[in-house]
Formats: C-alpha cells, sequence, structure tokens
C-alpha cells in the first residue's frame, strides 16, 4: 500500500463522508480514481484494523510519537517479532482511534494513556502517511477520517450462570464457526445480556471463530457452572460489515458481569490514608501494586479500600508495568486527594481469563520493565507532597548537565516548548516520579545542549525528531530558570509545545 509506484495514483484519492439512513452515522469512504473499482468504496486504501495483544512482559511493540507543530499521532518505529509488525502496523501509519474512540484531534497524552489503559489488548485505526495526507489535503485538519460504531451498537461480554434450564442457548450446529446462539425464552443467557441471533466470538477470553463445533462443545462444558462470551448481535455485525470493523473484543461492552473495578476518592485525614502499598508477584506471576494493612475507621477504609486489592490506575491512569517507586511518586503527586482504581482478587482473575483490561468497563459495570524485587511504602503519616510549582521562583542561573533514560513506558517524562525571541526551548512540564523528574529537571529549565549539540539553530527541530530514534541516555546540558520567572522572555502567544520522545506502546 505504500509502495513508490502507488504514490502518484494516490493524489487522485478524496475521503468524503457518506450518509448511511440505515445506520444513522456518516460513514467517511474514499472516492476512487476511474480506474479502481467502485464496488469497494474503500478500495485498498481505507483505514487499516490492527488488533494488537501485549505478549507477558512485553509491549505491544511500536514506538509512538507526536508530530512537531502538527495534529496526530505518529508511528515512528515498529520493532520485528511483535504483535505490531505481525498486525501490519508500519512506520508513518497515523493513528486515528483507539478501540472505538477517535482520537486524532485528542491530546497526545491522553491517546498514550487510551492504548495504556488497554492493555493487554488494543485495537488501533490508522492510516497510512500518503493517504492521510491527502485525505487532510482536500478535507481540512478538522474532518474526523476514523469510523466509528454508533451509540450502544457494541459487541457485549456478557457472564452466564447455569440454572436448572442450563446456560439457556443453543449453537447452529456446523461443522466448523463462525457459530451463532438460538435462546431459550427466559433462560440463563436471555437473561445475561445475549441479544437473539447473536454470533459468538469468544468463550472465556478465547476466540472459537476457527472452532470445529466438538471443540466448542468441549470448551463450554469445561466451563463449569458459568461461563463468559462475547458475543455480537446481528445490528453489531452490519454496521461492523459497513464500517470494515473487526469484531473485536477491545470494543465490548460488559452486560452482568460478575465483579467490577473500582474507583476509589480518598481525602487525606491528620494521621495519612491509611494504607500501605506494596510491590509483590499477581496472579500471572507478573509484579503488580498490592494494597494492604488497612486501617479501621482511615479514609482508606471509608472509600472502600480492601486489604489485597491491586492497583489498576492513579487519577483514571493506567499503573501496569511501573515500579513501584514510580507509583507511589504518582500517588504522592495527587497531593491530599487521590482517585485510585483497584481490583480486588475475583476481579483480577476475571480481567486475566477474558484477556481484557477492567479499565474499559469501568463505566461499563457501574452504568452500562519493572522492578523484580519486593518493595512497600506506607502511606499512613506520611506528609503532604511538594508539588511542582506552578510559578518560577528566583534561582541563580548556571548550567548543569543532566543524563536521562526511559521509563517503564518508553518516554522521558518531559515535554518541550519552544518560543521565538528568546531562549528557543525550555522545559514546559515534568511527570511526578518520570525519569526526568528523578534527574532533576524542573519547570522552565532551558536547553542549551542535546547530546553534545548547541541548541538554538535552524536544525533544532530536525534534531528533537530524530531523538527517539537515538541510543539512550539523553544528554541535556541546561540552564537554570531565569530569575525573572517564564513571562520575563515568552512574548504572549509565542510558544509551541510538544512532547520530546515517543513513547513505547
Amino acid at each position: 500500500m505504500e509502495r513508490a509506484a502507488d504514490l502518484q495514483n494516490t493524489a487522485s484519492l478524496t475521503l468524503k463522508f457518506k450518509f448511511n439512513p440505515k445506520l444513522g452515522i456518516d460513514n467517511p469512504v474514499l472516492s476512487l480514481a476511474e480506474d479502481q473499482d467502485p464496488s469497494d468504496p474503500w478500495s485498498l486504501e481505507r483505514p487499516r484494523f490492527c488488533l494488537l495483544s501485549k505478549e507477558e512482559g512485553k509491549s505491544f511493540g511500536f514506538h509512538l510519537r507526536q508530530e512537531l507543530g502538527r495534529a496526530g499521532h505518529v508511528v515512528c518505529r515498529v520493532d520485528p517479532g511483535t504483535s505490531a509488525q505481525r498486525q501490519g502496523l508500519q512506520e508513518g501509519d497515523r493513528i486515528l482511534g483507539v478501540n472505538n474512540d477517535a482520537v486524532e484531534h485528542e491530546d497526545y497524552a491522553m491517546v498514550v494513556r487510551r492504548i495504556r489503559a488497554s492493555s493487554p489488548r488494543v485495537l488501533l485505526t490508522v492510516l497510512a502517511r500518503h493517504v492521510h495526507d491527502v485525505a487532510r489535503a482536500q478535507l481540512g485538519e478538522d474532518a474526523h477520517l476514523c469510523p466509528t460504531l454508533g451509540p450502544g451498537v457494541r459487541p457485549r461480554l456478557c457472564h452466564i450462570v447455569k440454572d436448572e434450564g442450563g446456560f439457556g442457548f443453543s449453537v447452529t450446529h456446523g461443522n466448523q464457526g463462525p457459530f451463532w446462539l438460538v435462546l431459550s425464552t427466559g433462560g440463563a443467557a436471555e437473561r445475561a445480556g445475549v441479544p437473539p441471533g447473536a454470533r459468538l466470538l469468544e468463550v472465556n477470553g478465547v476466540s472459537v471463530e476457527k472452532f470445529t463445533h466438538n471443540q466448542l462443545t468441549r470448551k463450554l462444558w469445561q466451563s463449569g457452572q458459568q461461563v463468559t462470551l462475547l458475543v455480537a448481535g446481528p445490528e453489531v455485525e452490519e454496521q461492523c460489515r459497513q464500517l470494515g470493523l473487526p469484531l473485536a473484543a477491545p470494543l465490548a461492552e460488559g452486560w452482568a458481569l460478575p465483579t467490577k473495578p473500582r474507583c476509589l476518592h480518598l481525602q487525606k485525614g491528620p494521621r495519612g490514608f491509611g494504607f500501605l502499598l506494596r510491590e509483590e508477584k499477581g496472579l500471572d506471576g507478573r509484579p503488580g501494586q498490592f494494597l494492604w494493612d488497612v486501617d479501621p475507621g482511615l479514609p482508606a477504609e471509608k472509600a472502600g479500600m480492601q486489604a489485597g486489592d491491586r492497583l489498576v490506575a492513579v487519577a483514571g491512569e493506567s499503573v501496569e508495568g511501573l515500579g513501584h517507586e514510580e507509583t507511589v511518586s504518582r500517588i504522592q503527586a495527587q497531593g491530599s486527594c487521590v482517585s485510585l482504581i483497584v481490583v480486588d482478587p475475583d476481579a483480577d482473575r476475571f480481567f486475566s481469563m477474558v484477556r481484557l483490561s477492567p479499565l474499559l468497563f469501568l463505566e461499563n459495570t457501574q452504568a452500562p520493565a519493572s522492578p523484580q524485587g519486593s518493595g512497600s511504602a506506607s502511606l499512613v503519616e506520611t506528609e503532604d507532597p511538594s508539588l511542582e510549582d506552578t510559578g518560577v521562583p528566583s534561582v541563580p542561573l548556571g548550567s548543569r548537565q543532566c543524563s536521562l533514560y526511559p521509563g517503564p513506558g518508553g518516554g522521558y517524562g518531559f515535554r518541550l516548548s519552544c518560543v521565538a525571541g528568546g531562549p528557543r526551548l525550555f522545559i514546559s512540564q515534568v511527570t511526578p516520579g518520570g525519569s526526568a523528574a528523578r534527574a532533576g529537571l524542573r519547570m522552565g529549565d532551558v536547553i542549551l545542549e542535546v547530546n553534545g549539540y548547541p541548541v538554538g539553530g535552524e536544525k533544532d527541530l530536525e534534531r528533537l525528531q530524530q531523538l527517539p530514534e537515538a541510543e539512550p541516555p539523553l544528554c541535556l546540558k541546561l540552564a537554570a530558570r531565569s530569575p525573572w520567572g517564564l513571562e520575563a522572555w515568552i512574548p504572549p502567544g509565542a510558544v509551541e509545545d510538544w512532547a520530546l520522545a515517543s513513547d513505547l506502546l
């Protein structure tokens, strides 16, 4: 699709929105050159859908960066032998959607957050670079290019418990999948939310699309008294067919699930929060952050924390793959009001079995390279952490050297801004607990050199774009903050902000 010989033909493509009265949505379609087949409106140049699975202890296998000075999220590297490569993700692809969310116009940090929150499986909607550029030239920067499922039209993850009538469904009898379900009126499957005429996609997190009928029967029998099915009703099948979307598990909404993640809101009291965070191996054998020693009567217990809960996210951001110290730093950075998402052991086992992140079902269930050693941190009688200054205090000018290594997620944990008519590059944001914070970077620090090259020339942006590919460490020469504050040398409206390096996902 991205061969040089094809580029000339691509210029004759335009991307338009075609209203589908049956689905009630605007479907983006490509208007093709005269010599292409009009019977397939997407042709070979339609958006691609990459369903990635994270292997144990590994990443999805691609690096994401934001283009300097432009909206959009670019795949800048695909690691060989990974899920990303096997699913056809390519360098230069623009990410339009994450699961069922259009993200092209979202903040870069939010896109990274969505991908990490979806682990261990994520569905990416992507468009090749040259096709994306043609579409943008035709439709403008504000057009939406990502097809998404309509409201309430999603695959369903349904948990069924046997009753006197069994599971309450039978399977269309074919020698091999795909299979469709026939429901018993008022049976367990119908009560669990399985729609009539549903196509069966997965049983307990395992795809049955290529199972024989005997294999499926054996899989259901092995489930015992309860089973979790991923199904898609006829309306979902039709809409996915219209949009070219796969019937993928990360698109699912939860129905009658046996357990759910919990969101805890803690307000720090005179004696602290009242719990202990400890790193230990979880049910899957990988290190995780667990909550213990929940003190009676203190904020953690009052918020519903239970000893043995596993911490899934802090302030809505996944902590999967983070080490103990960085997780503690993220909690402390919230100050006296902390929001935590946790799962108990039963929920942990359930979401591990279906191979989906509990964060995907936080709303649905309420309404529809880490250190291997053990570590712990008490959050009982801690003082309020000192948060990053919003102002810029007077600090003597000078220079210092800092060497940074990527954190567990692959990023360096800071953001750069550029300004004309003054110190050209400065640190505009530092992630608490990240690599940059540990190396001593502070908001407002001015960059003098990057990897030995002076900053302040015409090739600054070119060098910055190459940094994600550079071997660590990242060496910076910094000047301390201006004693007059940032306002003294930043003209209003002159700042351009971007993330420095790519994120490994």
